[in-house]
């Protein structure tokens, strides 16, 4: 399936996180962890630049975490910064302002040495629903900024001054120009990263069953209890789940858009299992 969503505030967000990254000291990265190849934004290099930046590896709960460990030596042998945490859950917040002290640390002891006593500056950058200002939240303690289990919920750039002097800016979720990969667009899609109102979601179901037969073969026959031939089409197996769940209209036709909504809610809500759909290797 072809998918190509850029609106026209995300060009606004890039050229606003370009001006506003000179007056910062460093950038968090951040990454859905069910898909962290796929949420590497080409636009965001020259955001990036030479600033010191550390990736953080969101939504652990719901990842694949012998892929994720992949990830973590990936970035551990090209000498990246990074960080695993689920910003939803507790107790995350000390080992994200570690990551940010510890990129800092160089910056920080050259201002004391002359003394010069100032907050660091960092902005958060990634994908739209990648958690970007959950993890703002969670380092605050507080609703500092607005969030939503979708994108395009932060319009602007928001700073958040937190008690140990970090000043955090968060920004709006941003996506790039043209999808030269429909494998990365689809998995953006999975993950929320790209409006549902968008794309076709009956393809994006049959995508989805596709690329999970291949990568996890069990998740859908053990979360729908239900076989899954491997000369069943992805159309068939679509069928049979939206049988099982009784996603039937009147004269018996199935009902293509509430089983579409749910296969992709099932795992999105991690009711599949612990899926991450890319590895180092495919970058």
């Amino acid at each position: 399936m072809k998918i190509q969503w850029f609106p026209g505030h995300m060009t606004k967000a890039l050229r606003m996180m370009q001006d506003s990254v000179k007056t910062v000291d460093a950038v968090g990265y951040v990454l859905d962890a069910r898909a962290p190849g796929a949420c590497f934004n080409p636009s965001f290099e020259s955001v990036v630049g030479n600033k010191p930046c550390v990736f953080i590896l969101n939504k652990c709960d719901l990842a694949d975490m012998s892929k994720l460990d992949k990830w973590c030596a990936y970035f551990e042998q090209t000498g990246a910064p990074y960080v695993k945490v689920t910003a939803t859950a507790s107790a995350q917040a000390s080992k994200i302002s570690d990551a940010f002290a510890a990129i800092t640390a160089n910056l920080r002891a050259k201002n004391a040495q002359k003394g010069i006593f100032k907050p660091v500056r960092c902005i958060i950058i990634g994908v739209p629903n990648c958690g970007k200002s959950t993890i703002i939240n969670c380092l605050s303690g507080k609703k500092a900024v607005i969030t939503g289990d979708k994108p395009g919920v932060t319009k602007g750039k928001q700073w958040v001054r937190l008690q140990s002097g970090l000043e955090l800016l968060d920004t709006p979720g941003t996506l790039w120009p043209k999808f030269d990969d429909d494998i990365v667009a689809a998995r953006l899609c999975f993950i929320g990263s790209i409006k549902d109102e968008v794309v076709d979601l009956y393809e994006l179901a049959l995508e989805l069953i596709a690329q999970l037969r291949q990568l996890y073969p069990k998740c859908i026959s053990e979360r729908y209890n239900i076989e899954c031939l491997p000369s069943e089409t992805s159309e068939d197996i679509f069928n049979v789940i939206a049988k099982r769940r009784g996603f039937i209209m009147r004269g018996g036709e199935i009902d293509t858009g509430r089983c579409s909504k749910a296969i992709l809610d099932d795992f999105r809500k991690g009711k599949l299992g612990k899926i991450t759909f890319d590895l180092p290797s495919q970058q």
